[in-house]
């Protein structure tokens, strides 16, 4: 009779142990501030008539035209009404930037780095996961969308975001020896918190949200744009109310061909319209700022320090 039991010792990340949120240490943001909000803002290229990639209409063969233009929409139409709008309510942005992006649209990224916005790596297209390479395979897609962004921005991105939300077992190791200083692909805490690492360093994990995604909400969900719109409200509210205990981060993640249809858009306008207005209560930054100001913080309060 074969057994169904779960072993007595389960495999484990080893990344990071349990720590409950309500029994940290307590510390501020610059200003005095407890909740720092980031917008995180996916720009993504897709291969045509090959690989991965979300679609508003599932299971069609290739090539996939209708999938692969609404996502091209984004590029073309979507990413620069939502700079429109950042720029309107005065709001920086997290760029999570597929490397295939500067030679299919660079004027894209012209334009996010006229406004000084933060750039992170997130591989090399979302038409493929990294977590299924082999290590050399995965460290050089690592390498090549590393030197992609700092042969264009003329630094290196300190952040990273797998394309599909994808590690393998030695992700977070790779991203340190290739001179990261956070990743973004784990949603299990409100709070930073030190991932270990096998060279017996660390890197930082910072909170990316799965629920508060447009992707999940309205792809997966099928939530309406209303509905997106008023879980960021009812996201930032409680959450502003939370911090008056303890530092929070609230990450938005936003894909242009998603919430850059108009309809969607003018939800998001209301939104970020509400955020924008307590800006004096609340810590609205970049992704890499929360992360330099956590590293700075004393051994000891962040969990894994």
């Amino acid at each position: 009779m074969t057994s169904n039991a779960i072993p007595p010792s389960l495999p484990s990340h080893g990344r990071y142990a349990y720590s409950a949120i309500t029994r940290r240490p307590v510390y501020d943001f610059p200003g005095g501030k407890r909740l720092a909000v980031y917008l995180g803002v996916n720009l993504e290229h897709f291969a045509f008539g090959a690989g991965l990639g979300a679609e508003l209409a599932p299971g069609g063969p290739q090539p996939d035209v209708l999938n692969y233009a609404w996502r091209d929409y984004g590029n073309r139409v979507g990413v620069w009404r939502m700079i429109e709008l950042f720029d309107r309510l005065a709001l920086p942005a997290s760029v999570l930037v597929n490397s295939s992006i500067y030679g299919y649209c660079p004027e894209v990224m012209d334009a996010f780095r006229a406004r000084g916005d933060e750039v992170l790596g997130h591989g090399r297209t979302n038409s493929e996961r990294q977590g299924v390479l082999d290590e050399m395979s995965e460290k050089t897609l690592i390498d090549e969308t590393t030197a992609a962004v700092l042969a264009a921005e003329g630094k290196t991105p300190k952040g990273w975001l797998g394309p599909w939300i994808s590690q393998s077992l030695v992700t977070p190791d790779l991203l340190r020896e290739g001179g990261y200083a956070y990743l973004l692909d784990w949603c299990q805490d409100d709070q930073p918190i030190w991932f270990a690492t096998r060279d017996g360093g660390r890197i930082l994990s910072l909170p990316y949200p799965q629920e508060l995604n447009d992707i999940p909400a309205i792809v997966a969900r099928k939530d309406s744009a209303g509905q997106f719109a008023d879980m960021i409200i009812d996201q930032f509210d409680e959450m502003l109310d939370q911090s008056k205990a303890m530092p929070l981060v609230m990450g938005i993640a936003l894909h242009p061909y998603i919430v850059g249809q108009p309809y969607r858009l003018r939800q998001l306008r209301r939104a970020l319209a509400h955020v924008a207005a307590r800006r004096d209560d609340v810590w609205i930054t970049t992704a890499g700022a929360i992360a330099d100001h956590v590293a700075g913080l004393p051994e000891g309060i962040v969990p894994g320090s």
